[in-house]
């Protein structure tokens, strides 16, 4: 089957984050989202057909994970990460931010130190600072057009009391897809000082061709031992509002804590047709995520023609992963709240602004490829006219 990403799906009316609710957002309803990072096409056909199969039963009682849920995820990290895991090492979590929320109160406690790596996904900031541990930051170095660990500063910032670092593996916002020997020497370092790494890899399965991604536990025994991955279909598949991920815990110990704060919050089911479309994506969803692949890397190809042709003044930071997009635009000359108002009031496109992904974003943009291409080609006229507005 051959899959239409070029088809427009209105989303406006339905309790759309993205798109209805812009005048919150962004004081401006007029704006072309292009922000928050779920994508603007079509759920697969075979998750919607098995939610609707599974909504001809009309009763919607308690369920459990059968043998077959566990089944599509272990075959999915088998042929897309060439990544062998056990049943036993799956546990659940709604959301990959409430597993990393229920991993900080599972392994830590109020006044440890919780090491981010910014500019990187800020619900990272609020898990550490809601739970009252302390936030340490140990910010990526840009090198090249590509941010790397900083493993001097890493050193420099552990002491006693840190007891865990969360990855973002492959990086949000820019797009890193970290390689074996970069998460090598990462982990090695939180072996040795008995710092628990929790990796969010939700985006794991958007991967540019020409990369591969690495479950950071899988680097290493030691490293298995050492790391929770945190996963998800929703990003892949496009569906976010099922509110189902994935939390693989190799170590036994870890597990069973991890299980205990799971059974505490009474979240431990999760919900039928979250499930349902979980096993479908990692049962059926081979071709079609490869089709989408191909389209999302010919819409990134479009907009780093663009900008070089149009608007050289902003610098894509190529990504490797993801449909997200970091823009440099610092040589604008704006300050961050110009910037802001620049895209939301002149250009009209909503975008997630850099300050909010912490130490290192300020002058920077995040913008969402994950649209048709008619879509994308709006948004970058509309922020072309606006600059050519500006300089008249």
């Amino acid at each position: 089957m051959t899959y239409n990403f070029d088809e427009i799906i209105h989303r406006e009316n339905t309790d759309c984050e993205k798109y209805d609710r812009r005048e919150k957002v962004f004081g401006n309803a007029n704006v072309l989202p292009m922000w928050v990072a779920d994508m603007d096409f079509r759920t697969p056909d075979f998750i919607i057909d098995a939610i609707h199969e599974r909504g001809e039963h009309e009763v919607l009682g308690y369920t459990f994970r059968n043998d077959s849920y566990y089944e599509a995820i272990a075959g999915w990290m088998k042929r897309r990460h060439n990544w062998d895991i056990s049943r036993k090492w799956i546990s659940f979590s709604p959301g990959v931010v409430s597993g990393i929320t229920m991993s900080i109160l599972s392994f830590t406690s109020p006044g440890d130190k919780i090491i981010v790596q910014p500019p990187v996904y800020f619900p990272f900031f609020t898990c550490i600072k809601g739970t009252d541990r302390e936030m340490v930051e140990n910010p990526l170095i840009l090198e090249n057009g590509r941010y790397r660990f900083d493993l001097d500063d890493l050193k420099k910032k552990i002491d006693s009391k840190t007891k865990m670092l969360i990855l973002c593996n492959p990086h949000n916002p820019a797009g890193m897809v970290w390689k074996k020997e970069e998460l090598e020497a990462l982990g090695k370092i939180c072996i040795e000082n008995n710092i628990l790494l929790v990796s969010d890899e939700i985006h794991s399965d958007l991967i540019y061709s020409g990369n591969k991604h690495i479950p950071a536990a899988s680097v290493s025994k030691k490293m298995e031992q050492n790391t929770i991955v945190c996963m998800a279909p929703s990003k892949t598949f496009n569906v976010a509002g099922l509110s189902t991920s994935v939390i693989i815990i190799p170590n036994d110990t870890l597990r069973r804590k991890y299980s205990k704060i799971l059974d505490i919050l009474h979240v431990s089911l999760g919900n039928i047709f979250g499930n349902v479309a979980l096993e479908a994506a990692y049962s059926k969803g081979d071709e079609w995520l490869s089709q989408l692949m191909k389209y999302i890397e010919g819409n990134y190809n479009y907009l780093k023609t663009f900008f070089s042709e149009q608007i050289p003044s902003i610098k894509v930071i190529q990504p490797e992963a993801t449909y997200l997009v970091w823009l440099d635009c610092s040589k604008l000359g704006m300050t961050d709240e110009e910037l802001i108002n620049f895209f939301t009031h002149e250009a009209k496109v909503g975008l997630s602004d850099g300050l909010r992904f912490g130490t290192g974003g300020s002058g920077f943009m995040r913008l969402n490829i994950g649209c048709p291409r008619s879509i994308l080609v709006e948004g970058l006229n509309r922020i072309a006219e606006a600059l050519n507005h500006r300089s008249k």
